[in-house]
């Protein structure tokens, strides 16, 4: 006899998938920094062998090795480890203040801006004045001389 599933096409349930899902890798911090002091101490062209038998990709040693050098896996004193940096709390005044200073900014340089244009506007207005009173001048000349 076939399955209730079989017999009813309509109302079947989607298929189970069997393999559980993957979950993300967690390494401790004696484990980065086992990695980093050994890739950084294998020989040139044991390195790749030693990111295979790890299942690691460069990445994370790069990654690793910049936390390490900052400080934050624990490899210098003084350094905040276990976790990303805070930064400070500002207070609403500061916030204020670097607002107005980035409005300061944008504004003098709009006014750098504008008095370039008005500069090249007013030696336009020149030179086509100049233009102009040479053309008069001239047509003057052409009319004295056909006299």
């Amino acid at each position: 006899m076939e399955s209730e599933s079989q017999e009813r096409p309509g109302r079947s349930s989607p298929p189970r998938d069997p393999a559980p899902r993957p979950s993300r890798r967690v390494f401790s911090t004696a484990y980065k920094l086992r990695i980093v002091a050994e890739y950084e101490n294998a020989p040139h062209g044991e390195k790749g062998a030693i990111l295979r038998r790890e299942g690691l990709f460069s990445s994370h040693v790069v990654e690793w090795t910049r936390a390490r050098d900052a400080g934050a896996l624990g490899g210098k004193p003084g350094a905040g480890a276990g976790g990303p940096e805070k930064k400070p709390v500002k207070s609403a005044e500061q916030i204020e203040v670097e607002k107005l200073r980035r409005e300061n900014e944008r504004l003098k340089a709009r006014l750098v801006t504008t008095e370039t244009a008005l500069d090249i506007m007013g030696k336009a207005r020149a030179l086509g004045t100049d233009l102009r009173e040479r053309g008069h001048r001239k047509r003057q000349s052409r009319a004295a001389l056909s006299r």
